[in-house]
């Protein structure tokens, strides 16, 4: 017996039946920006160590030479180039964010999009198509349980992300409705991803994992792999299972009257998400107190800034990333908070550790997640009080369009100084024109010298 039937039925029947034209230019321009972020973020973490590892790994597995890796003149079979390009974007908490979940939905979404259009012919449009309909499915299937999932522990990016990509691929290869169930079904099965892992190479597993298993997921619905009537609120299906009564009227109540696409936030700086809004504050402070001696600071913001990143003795560079206290004296130290400040070598760095430990953060619910204030004593006995209600790149202070595209030209030049990156810059703005995406990807690895 089920808790309620038809709830994944539903869902699937306004996937199914959603076209391209009712998707409105706002948001499938906001397409064009998330597809512009993940090859940014992509980029700054196409060679890092983790990814390394995990190419290392695969590649004697691969049956092919099907898909292009973001940055790399390897090419690997489809699943695992979903898988590693996921990882990469992800690798660095670069990524963007959905802001009412925290799910950061691109990651595992584009991957298999972008795998896809090099197995079968996608347009341009229908790339867009596919990126607003997974934001659509893994934001609202998170909604249903936020914020009491991410709470317990699920990295909700990965358990609802794999939705998304089934989602996304399964209505850009013609599923109907029933094989769309099937879809999200295997989907379900396939749903993981714990906290308990960020600050750790792990952390990105799951999210490879979401965007490989939502593309197989698709695949083997298409050939007629069955599942579940009601994966998602199923007696034991993902809901139940995972221990949060969910609120079912954020699965499909006003689809396609607003789109959940529209709420992404953009980071300016490679950690999680709820730092940013404190690096805002300090950043702009340090800009002119470049000489003071700071001898305290308080953050206070909402309760998930100490949940997840109170974390004042770090080890490594992948730690850091989830450090408010590390964030907060990198910045003082450097004054900047790009990749190079959460680091090894910046986290050895005897100067920035020593403010680490004169960060206290302070739980207040009355923030918002995109909000923060620091207080900094200084040796003089001033405090200085900041704050910011809306950190930048979130919906209320958003990134612009030239914001977006000198991320993407940064990260292409901190690998490769000679890396001519306009072609892709032009090609991910003209979309909406485009007849095949097929070479998309491959206009993000460097050219032979």
């Amino acid at each position: 017996m089920l808790d309620r039937p038809n709830v994944t039925q539903q869902l699937a029947r306004f996937v199914a039946g959603t076209r391209i034209e009712d998707i409105p230019a706002d948001a499938m321009h906001q397409a064009k920006r998330s597809v512009m972020n993940f090859f940014a973020v992509a980029l700054a973490g196409c060679r890092t160590a983790p990814v390394e590892i995990a190419l290392a790994t695969l590649a004697p597995f691969s049956g092919g030479r099907q898909a292009t890796l973001v940055g790399r003149g390897e090419r690997i079979d489809a699943l695992s180039a979903a898988f590693l390009n996921a990882a990469g974007a992800n690798v660095y908490d670069f990524c963007d964010t959905h802001t009412r979940t925290v799910i950061h939905p691109t990651a595992p979404v584009v991957p298999p999009l972008l795998a896809l259009a090099e197995l079968r012919r996608v347009t341009g449009p229908e790339l867009l198509f596919g990126v607003v309909l997974g934001n659509e499915i893994e934001d609202r299937i998170g909604l249903a349980v936020s914020p009491q999932h991410y709470g317990l522990g699920w990295h909700i990016t990965s358990t609802c992300g794999v939705f998304g990509a089934a989602a996304a691929v399964g209505r850009l290869i013609g599923l109907d409705a029933q094989h769309l169930v099937w879809a999200l079904g295997a989907a379900a099965t396939q749903s993981s991803g714990l906290c308990e892992n960020l600050g750790t190479a792990s952390k990105s597993a799951s999210v490879g994992n979401a965007a490989r298993n939502g593309l197989l997921s698709a695949l083997l619905a298409e050939r007629g792999f069955d599942g579940p009537p009601e994966p998602l609120n199923g007696v034991q299906g993902l809901y139940n299972a995972m221990g949060v009564p969910p609120d079912l009227s954020f699965l499909t109540e006003g689809w396609g009257k607003t789109w959940q696409i529209m709420e992404t936030a953009y980071k300016p700086y490679p950690c999680g998400f709820v730092i940013n809004p404190v690096l805002d504050c300090v950043l702009d402070w340090r800009r002119d107190h470049g000489d003071a001696e700071v001898v305290k600071v308080v953050v206070r913001g909402n309760p998930l800034l100490a949940d997840r990143t109170d974390r004042p003795h770090v080890t490594s560079g992948r730690l850091s990333q989830v450090s408010v206290q590390h964030a907060v004296g990198a910045a003082l130290v450097r004054g900047k908070a790009g990749p190079e400040e959460f680091s090894d070598e910046c986290v050895a760095d005897p100067e920035v550790a020593a403010l680490r430990g004169k960060v206290e953060v302070v739980r207040d619910a009355s923030f918002a997640t995109i909000a923060a204030a620091v207080d900094i004593v200084t040796r003089d006995g001033k405090v200085h009080k900041l704050s910011t209600q809306a950190a930048r790149g979130s919906q209320l202070n958003p990134m612009n369009d030239g914001d977006l595209e000198a991320k993407l030209r940064r990260a292409a030049a901190a690998w490769n100084p000679r890396h001519d990156i306009a072609p892709l810059v032009d090609a991910i703005w003209s979309l909406d024109e485009s007849p095949d995406v097929a070479g998309l990807c491959a206009l993000s690895v460097p050219r032979a010298a």
